[in-house]
C-alpha cells in the first residue's frame, strides 16, 4: 500500500504559494488545483469534511464551536473525536487492511481518535489556576520521547500575541520523527500534520502584506526537510488548506445588535458582565465570517432575521431551509446562520461598556470566550507595557505563581485578515497540491473538500467508498 503524508497548511493560496519555492516545486512535478471548500470555511468543519468525506449536516461539526444545548453553554475548540460523526479515512482503509496504521499530528478532534499515533496540544491545567504547555500523546511512552528531543509543545507560540513559526516547526519536527521512525514506532501508512503558521500574520497584517509573504517563505524553508524525508521514503504528499484568508476591514458586533434590541441578556459577577445564554431570546456564537444565532422561541425567528438582515456587514441570513443548500442543516447549527459580507467579520462582544467587559476578554482564553477572537493575536497597542506585563507573567508562571493575562485589545479594528465565507475569487481560494500527477486528471482544475478522502484512498490503492451528502453552493 502506498503511504500518504497529508499536510494541512493553513491559508495556502496562490499568493502564499508564490513565496514557497520548495512546496511549489512539489505541485509543479505533480498537480496543483483549487480546493472547493465548504461553509463555514473554518478549521474544525473543513478538517472533519476532509477526513469523513461528508458535509457538516452529516458529521456535525458546524463550526469551531457551537451552543451545546444540553449543557447550556457556547463552547469552542472542544477536542474529543466522538463529536465527529462518520467513518474517518483511516477507519475505511483499516477495513480493507487491518494492519493499516495512521498518525495525527495536530489535526483537530484528535483526543480519543482511532489513530495509532496521536499528538495534539493539551496544556496542563494546574490546581492553582496556572496553565503550562504540554500535549496529549499516544502511545503514552512517546510523550516523554518528544519532550526529550523537541522540548515541550510551544503552546504560547501556537496561538496568541507571541504565536510564531516555533509551533509549526515543532509539529514539522515531530512529523519527521514519525516518518523516519526516530522513536521506534513503524512509519504509518497515513500521516496527517497540521501547520498553522500562515494563520498568524495573514490575520494580523492581511494576506497581501509583506509580512504574509515573509511568513510563507519562512514556513517553506521549515517544510523543505520534511518534504525531502517524505520523498526519500516513498510517501505521496498531499498539501492543502482548509480556507484562504481574505482582507478584513469591518468588524461587525452582532451580539451587541441583539442586546440593544433586548434579545440578548447578561448577568453580573464581580462588576463585569457575562453572557446569559439561558435567558437570552437570541445570541450569536461568532466564528470568523459566520455566526450561529440561537433563538429560544421559534416565534422570534422572523424578528431576529429581519434585524440581522438590516445589520451593516451582513450578507446572508440562512434559516434551516437555506442552510440545507450548504449542507449545514444540523441540530447543532443555530436557528439562523449569518454570513458576513466580503471584508467583514463577526466579533463575539456582547458588553456595551468596555469597563464592564468580562475578565477573559483581555486575555487569550479560547475555551471561555463564547466566540472566536482574532484580537488575541495582538498586544494591546493602547498599553505600552503590554509586552512587559506578558514577560512578567511568564516569570510568575515559571516561579509557580498565579497570574492573570490582560494584554489583548478590545478594539478589533487591528485585525486585517479573515475567513469563513466561501471565497470570492481565486486569490483567496485554498489550494490542493499532490506530488503524484496521476491522481488528478489534467482537465480537473478543482477538487471538492468532500472528495479529498477518496483521493487519499485512491492514492493508497483502496477503492473509494464515498459518504458524501449531496449539496450545492447557494
Amino acid at each position: 500500500m502506498k503511504n500518504v503524508l497529508l499536510l494541512d497548511i493553513v491559508g495556502l493560496t496562490p499568493r502564499a504559494l508564490a513565496a514557497m519555492p520548495r512546496l511549489r516545486s512539489l505541485g509543479d512535478r505533480g498537480r496543483t488545483v483549487q480546493l472547493d471548500t465548504i461553509l463555514p470555511a473554518v478549521t474544525c468543519s473543513v478538517q472533519s469534511t476532509i477526513l469523513t468525506g461528508t458535509m457538516p449536516r452529516d458529521h456535525g461539526i458546524v463550526g469551531n464551536g457551537w451552543y451545546f444545548r444540553g449543557l447550556g453553554d457556547p463552547l469552542l475548540w472542544r477536542q474529543h473525536n466522538t463529536l465527529v460523526a462518520g467513518e474517518k479515512v483511516w477507519e475505511t482503509a483499516r477495513r480493507h487492511d487491518p494492519s493499516y496504521r495512521a498518525a495525527n499530528l495536530g489535526w483537530w478532534y484528535a483526543m480519543g481518535a482511532t489513530t495509532d499515533i496521536t499528538v495534539t496540544p493539551r496544556p496542563v491545567y494546574h490546581a492553582d489556576g496556572r496553565k503550562s504547555p504540554d500535549a496529549y500523546v499516544r502511545p503514552a511512552a512517546l510523550h516523554d520521547q518528544l519532550v526529550r528531543d523537541l522540548g515541550d509543545f510551544p503552546l504560547f507560540q501556537y496561538w496568541g500575541p507571541t504565536a510564531s513559526i516555533v509551533s509549526s516547526q515543532w509539529l514539522i519536527d515531530a512529523t519527521r520523527g514519525v516518518l523516519t521512525e526516530r522513536w521506534g514506532t513503524a512509519a504509518p501508512e497515513l500521516v496527517t500534520s497540521y501547520l498553522p503558521h500562515l494563520d498568524y500574520d495573514l490575520q494580523r497584517f492581511g494576506p497581501n502584506s509583506p509580512e504574509a509573504d515573509r511568513a510563507a517563505a519562512e514556513l517553506d524553508a521549515s517544510l523543505a526537510p520534511l518534504l525531502d524525508d517524505a520523498e526519500a521514503r516513498g510517501y505521496t504528499v498531499m498539501a492543502l488548506a482548509e480556507y484562504g484568508i481574505a482582507d478584513a476591514d469591518r468588524p461587525v458586533d452582532i451580539n451587541r445588535a441583539l442586546r440593544r434590541e433586548g434579545l440578548l441578556e447578561v448577568y453580573v459577577q464581580a462588576g463585569t458582565e457575562q453572557l446569559d445564554p439561558w435567558t437570552s431570546r437570541a445570541f450569536a456564537v461568532a466564528d470568523h465570517q459566520v455566526a450561529h444565532v440561537y433563538i429560544g422561541d421559534e416565534a422570534d425567528i422572523p424578528r431576529v432575521a429581519s434585524l440581522l438582515r438590516s445589520l451593516p456587514g451582513v450578507d446572508e441570513v440562512l434559516d434551516r431551509n437555506a442552510q440545507a443548500a450548504y449542507g449545514l442543516d444540523h441540530e447543532r447549527s443555530g436557528e439562523l446562520v449569518v454570513v458576513a459580507e466580503p471584508g467583514a467579520w463577526f466579533t463575539y462582544y456582547f458588553w456595551l461598556d468596555d469597563d464592564r467587559a468580562p475578565e477573559y476578554a483581555r486575555g487569550v482564553d479560547i475555551h471561555r470566550k463564547p466566540g472566536y477572537d482574532p484580537a488575541e493575536l495582538f498586544f494591546n497597542p493602547d498599553d505600552r507595557l503590554a509586552k512587559a506585563k506578558a514577560g512578567l507573567n511568564l516569570v510568575k508562571k515559571k516561579l509557580g505563581l498565579r497570574y492573570a493575562m490582560s494584554t489583548v485589545p478590545l478594539d478589533p479594528t487591528c485585525v486585517r485578515g479573515t475567513h469563513g465565507r466561501l471565497p470570492e475569487s481565486a486569490a483567496d481560494t485554498p489550494l490542493l497540491l499532490v506530488s503524484d500527477a496521476s491522481l488528478i486528471d489534467d482537465a480537473v482544475t478543482s477538487v471538492a473538500a468532500t472528495d479529498v478522502r477518496d483521493l487519499i484512498l485512491s492514492a493508497q490503492g483502496v477503492a473509494g467508498e464515498s459518504q458524501r451528502a449531496s449539496t450545492r453552493k447557494g
